[in-house]
């Protein structure tokens, strides 16, 4: 697999990848341009990556469709921040979406992105993912969310037995893995980053019980 190494090769990437709409490659070119603007205001993203944004960011996020292309159920972004990976997801595929954020400022900037590009099919909830009602979700991602154990813990009661779990981890996507009970660790494999060398995501599928949390 080719890591992408320049904004040049992330925009055809997903140009090759999704046959983006002329519609939606302007939501992505103005969501980018939003997060820029906001990133001023508030600590969205690193500043260092801004230059790489199209790699660092909508790649990045992009990346996780193709692990899921099967499904057109809810999908729900846990910790969605400033819409990475949700808001991409969205523009991209058009699927229902739920960004769990419990931070307002946040939350006010992810609707700013709603409304300014008519994602009339993009849910915020802006409160802890305890405090968020049970709803089955098709597939669950969390891109800078908790880690992977407490994670699960915290998102299992949304899966269900067709439920796809695309975890980004980065480097320490093997050693937490390792670190989970058995049955949890047989849901999940490993997944080359695109964007990253170093990187890797776990994709899982299937329903967390409580009869799988026991100690391994």
């Amino acid at each position: 697999m080719m890591v992408l190494a320049s904004e040049e090769q992330a925009r055809d990437w997903i140009g090759d990848a999704f046959a983006p709409a002329v519609r939606q490659w302007g939501q992505l070119e103005r969501f980018a341009a939003m997060l820029v603007e906001e990133n001023d205001r508030q600590n969205l993203i690193a500043a260092s990556t801004i230059p790489s944004l199209w790699v660092r960011h909508i790649a990045d996020s992009a990346q996780l469709l193709c692990l899921d292309r099967a499904s057109d159920g809810l999908w729900v972004d846990l910790g969605s921040g400033p819409g990475l990976p949700g808001l991409v997801i969205a523009i991209l595929s058009e699927r229902p979406l739920l960004l769990v954020e419990s931070r307002k400022r946040r939350c006010d900037f992810l609707r700013a992105v709603t409304d300014t590009l008519d994602l009339r099919y993009v849910e915020v909830a802006e409160a802890p993912l305890e405090r968020i009602e049970t709803r089955p979700a098709a597939t669950i991602s969390a891109r800078a969310f908790a880690p992977l154990d407490r994670l699960i813990a915290l998102s299992t009661r949304f899966s269900t037995e067709s439920t796809r779990w695309l975890l980004p981890k980065g480097r320490n996507a093997v050693k937490e893995l390792a670190l989970l009970p058995q049955p949890w660790q047989r849901m999940f494999h490993v997944e080359q980053s695109r964007t990253d060398a170093t990187s890797r995501i776990l994709v899982g599928e299937g329903r967390i019980g409580a009869e799988q949390r026991g100690k391994r």
